[in-house]
């Protein structure tokens, strides 16, 4: 499932996991997949000390230059640095990972505190029209999101597996809001999947197939809407 949304689209989901876990002034957070270092930015305003994590150097680069009170490494989330840490944080990390499990049993190793967050239920995200636009040029689709790691009871089976003694399982809204046709088509083509698609489809006929299938969550100012939901776990040692 894509992520690419609207500028802020995961703001709400930072700020629950920063309440949830108390980061605040002092607090040494590792955090993992920290891509561009957003979620770390969000977690340095409030006074914490963060170490980040990724295998996408460029992106590495990139939080480097946006926290620079913070440490960035290229490294895999399976080899995170010992610590300890106060918070270590997977954010929209563990549906792009090959071994949830083992990032999870090596963030246990790492930290006191663990959060992770990932995407509900197909059916709990709009956002998957997106991935049905793109359905007849895309190949196979994925394995259906309940098997995935969205659903409650494989998320809380994997931590405890972990060795994570789970303390809550909630659940964050996470709306996509864009003003209009060419705003949501931006931020759909900016997607991996949408590019490689977008390389080998005719630009119209792929923007017609788009439109068709967000024709239902437009709004009356013309713009769209799009309601979805994400889990968020946050567990102890045991």
């Amino acid at each position: 499932m894509t992520e690419e949304g609207p500028g802020g689209w995961s703001t709400p989901l930072y700020e629950a996991v920063l309440e949830a876990t108390g980061i605040g002034p002092g607090t040494t957070v590792l955090d993992l997949g920290c891509g561009v270092g957003l979620f770390a930015r969000a977690a340095a305003d409030r006074g914490a000390r963060v170490t980040g994590v990724d295998t996408d150097a460029d992106a590495v680069a990139v939080a480097t230059a946006e926290v620079p009170e913070g440490t960035f490494l290229v490294r895999n989330a399976q080899d995170p640095p010992r610590g300890p840490f106060d918070v270590v944080a997977a954010v929209q990390l563990l549906m792009h990972v090959a071994d949830p499990l083992t990032v999870l049993s090596r963030a246990r190793r790492s930290g006191g505190v663990v959060a992770a967050t990932v995407w509900g239920r197909e059916r709990e995200c709009d956002l998957r029209v997106f991935e049905e636009a793109l359905a007849p040029w895309s190949g196979p689709s994925r394995p259906a999101r309940g098997q995935s790691v969205g659903e409650p009871a494989r998320l809380r089976s994997m931590a405890e597996r972990a060795g994570l003694v789970v303390e809550r399982l909630d659940e964050v809204a996470v709306p996509f809001h864009y003003a209009g046709e060419d705003a949501m088509f931006r931020s759909l083509m900016a997607a991996p999947l949408a590019r490689a698609v977008a390389e080998r489809t005719d630009p119209g006929t792929l923007r017609a197939a788009v439109l068709e299938h967000l024709e239902p969550y437009r709004t009356a100012d013309g713009g769209y809407r799009l309601q979805n939901l994400c889990r968020m776990l946050v567990a102890r040692r045991a």
